[in-house]
């Protein structure tokens, strides 16, 4: 069945008009939504401690932020942008006391509603709008008079008007733009996960840091190593995420695109797939939300040892060197 995709027509930016919306955390998502809602002719207010970078952050864009109770307190849409590690207590401390019979609880990321930590009250409806990319490119893009396509979907329960106004939502923040592809949380939320885990950050992660590993033990220099495995990954990337796979094929040589096809499956295997349906099923059954939920009651432990001992594996090392070489890249090192 075809998605549905909404698009500039099917929203009605006029039901904004009388209403407040409170962004809750000025970071990555939080600026981009607040000016693009602003500079779309909505009432825009800042839920965000004082004391750090994101505080300074909206000050300088003009806002005036406040706390996290008060913006709640004031608004009609409150939308939750703060780090999913952060949201549950942040909800049930200044939030949900201070929510209103008719409020709209907005997300921009399903995992604390899907797995139950943010439980809206009783008479007060919850939807998702995600923009599907990160917040400088909703900002920039918005710039340029495009916008980044979206996600939208409801809160079991949520009323046809609460669809309207997270469309409205949905077109100050420029996603009818691109369109705005209608789900479930569920379905957000879990995908979302499966694709950070086994592609994106996980998946690609660990295949990169395998191949550097088997070439350096191999006895191949490392800097060659880093090179093949890591920097030119850049370029194929590109090459998806301009045409898919067919034009990475076509624009790469024969004899590469003949060892995609003949070695690609020995590396990714039924075996592979096996395990991908296993973190898929610990998703859907809330083992990776347990164990992330707990991981953050137990003060990140064992989560900042792995990230101190990855920060110093010999593929970063190198890398941070070669960085240095290549001029044209505004290199972040962490």
């Amino acid at each position: 069945m075809a998605a549905k995709i909404y698009y500039d027509d099917d929203a009605d930016l006029s039901l904004l008009k009388n209403k407040v919306i409170a962004i809750i955390g000025y970071g990555s998502q939080g600026h981009a939504q607040a000016q693009n809602l602003r500079d779309s002719g909505c009432n825009v207010i800042i839920g965000q401690r004082p004391g750090g970078a994101n505080y300074d952050l909206a000050i300088s864009h003009g806002f005036k932020p406040m706390s996290a109770a008060d913006a709640t307190k004031a608004a009609d849409l409150i939308n939750i942008l703060v780090p999913d590690e952060l949201q549950r207590d942040l909800f049930v401390s200044e939030i949900k006391p201070n929510l209103q019979k008719g409020d709209l609880l907005l997300c921009s990321h399903g995992f604390n509603i899907h797995f139950g930590q943010v439980v809206p009250p009783a008479g007060v409806d919850a939807a998702l709008v995600a923009p599907k990319g990160p917040g400088h490119l909703v900002r920039s893009e918005y710039e340029k008079g495009g916008g980044v396509p979206s996600l939208i979907a409801l809160y079991p329960g949520a009323s046809d008007g609460s669809r309207q106004l997270a469309l409205a939502y949905a077109k100050g923040i420029g996603g009818t733009r691109g369109g705005v592809i209608e789900t479930t949380i569920a379905e957000e939320t879990e995908t979302d996960l499966f694709g950070e885990q086994v592609v994106l950050c996980g998946g690609v992660s660990a295949l990169v840091k395998a191949a550097f590993e088997v070439l350096v033990e191999a006895g191949y220099q490392p800097e060659m190593a880093y090179f093949e495995c890591m920097h030119e990954l850049k370029l194929i990337v590109d090459l998806f995420y301009q045409g898919g796979l067919n034009y990475m094929r076509y624009s790469v040589s024969n004899t590469a695109e003949y060892g995609d096809y003949t070695r690609g499956p020995r590396i990714v295997t039924d075996q592979t797939k096996l395990e991908m349906k296993k973190i898929l099923k610990e998703i859907q059954n809330g083992q990776f939300a347990r164990d992330w939920i707990l991981e953050n009651k137990a003060n990140q432990a064992s989560f900042q040892a792995i990230r101190r001992n990855e920060r110093t594996h010999q593929l970063e090392t190198v890398g941070k060197e070669l960085r240095r070489m290549m001029t044209w890249i505004k290199a972040k090192e962490y």
